[in-house]
């Protein structure tokens, strides 16, 4: 118990959250981050109508910028911004942005933030990361041979499945509605339809995990705009409003293998701010570099009790069709993972969905979402977590 004084989580009233942009994934790319970045950018202001030297807040997620961070970034792209954020934390990272975006907005800090991620993927990019990608890593993996996450994701996903009966095919279960969600989602990397048989049948990477189970670094970006209603009304932006977040870092460090993440510390309070519950969601978007991450989200969200998401996942349909669609894009395991860019992917999907904006793949009567973030894994678990309830305007 905390001897501090607690106070009650301020609401975000007059913030919106608007112009959801994604820059098509590429496998890989000669550019660098800052093309990307600098494409979403072009794209923010030429959707808003407006210049990119009215943009006087600036928020950054990459893993391939350096050595620039976003302070470096604001003399390549000609902008003088008077709010600026980097936020190195993958997956979580695109709802940690809004977050800081939204009080800088209700506090006047800035008037138009753009918050936007993107990374490039050079042939040896992915290799290059890892290198330097954290010192636990360094120290705890690769004395064992092990060249990146998949060996980590492997350990939990077996823990897992030993502690909670869970089958290949629970898991299967999610890549396959996600891969349809991709078809449908003009922007994903996976183009071919992907059977049940087919990902039960794929060539192991580190057991248990198979090849579908494990993402796909790409290059790409994904942004968004905050700023107040007023100006998204003034400007005749469609905008969400943010209903309630959470955030929390290196949550139960004490647990000898993560089964659970920050979410289950805090997420009756997004419940409470929010007004809602997880029956109220007409979508959900989980951070999913390995499909045992949306499991552990499932959980920890309240969708369902601590082990049970198997059951969670065989009672229902995560298709956009079906009754709680989930990842809608397609997710990262079938849209592509374009560095901490992917921790933005699920947030600008949603918000398209609330706002009726989705590229083709509209989810009937969406008002409500939850969106929700992992990141920064070093050997035995991943340090970040966030979620965020979006509602349209």
């Amino acid at each position: 118990m905390s001897r501090f004084i607690q106070r009650a989580r301020r609401g975000y009233e007059d913030v919106a959250v608007t112009v959801p942009v994604t820059i098509p994934c590429q496998r890989y790319s000669i550019d660098t981050a800052h093309w990307w970045i600098a494409r979403a950018l072009r794209e923010l202001t030429r959707t808003a109508g407006i210049s990119h030297t009215e943009l006087d807040g600036l928020s950054v997620s990459s893993f391939t910028l350096a050595p620039d961070t976003a302070v470096g970034l604001t003399q390549h792209l000609g902008i003088t911004p008077r709010w600026l954020d980097h936020i190195p934390m993958g997956g979580a990272s695109g709802v940690v942005a809004l977050r800081r975006a939204a009080r800088a907005v209700q506090a006047g800090d800035a008037d138009v933030i753009a918050c936007v991620a993107g990374d490039t993927n050079h042939v040896d990019s992915f290799r290059r990361l890892l290198s330097s990608f954290s010192r636990f890593a360094q120290d705890a993996s690769y004395p064992y041979g092990f060249g990146g996450p998949n060996a980590s994701f492997a350990l939990l996903t077996d823990y897992y499945m030993r502690e909670y009966g869970a089958r290949a095919e629970d898991f299967g279960k999610i890549c396959v509605a996600q891969r349809h969600n991709a078809l449908q989602f003009p922007h994903a990397v996976m183009k071919k339809p992907l059977t049940l048989e087919q990902y039960c049948t794929a060539r192991p990477i580190a057991d248990p995990l198979r090849l579908f189970d494990c993402v796909m670094p790409v290059a790409g970006a994904e942004a968004f705009l905050v700023m107040s209603e007023d100006n998204a009304r003034a400007m005749n932006l469609k905008y969400a409003r943010v209903a309630a977040t959470i955030e929390r870092h290196n949550a139960y460090p004490d647990d000898p293998i993560q089964m659970r993440g920050g979410w289950a510390m805090d997420i009756d309070q997004l419940w409470s701010q929010s007004g809602h519950s997880p029956g109220d969601m007409n979508l959900l978007q989980t951070y999913d570099d390995y499909p045992v991450i949306c499991m552990m989200q499932f959980e920890d969200l309240g969708f369902c009790e601590k082990g049970a998401a198997a059951d969670f996942v065989n009672s229902h349909e995560f298709t956009i069709e079906g009754d709680l669609p989930h990842n809608t894009s397609g997710g990262q395991l079938s849209a592509g993972q374009a560095g901490a860019g992917g921790g933005y992917l699920g947030l600008v999907e949603a918000l398209r969905q609330v706002t009726g904006q989705a590229l083709g793949n509209q989810v009937e009567n969406a008002q409500r979402a939850l969106v929700s973030g992992f990141g920064m894994i070093n050997y035995d678990r991943g340090l970040c977590s966030a979620a965020t309830v979006l509602e349209g305007a």
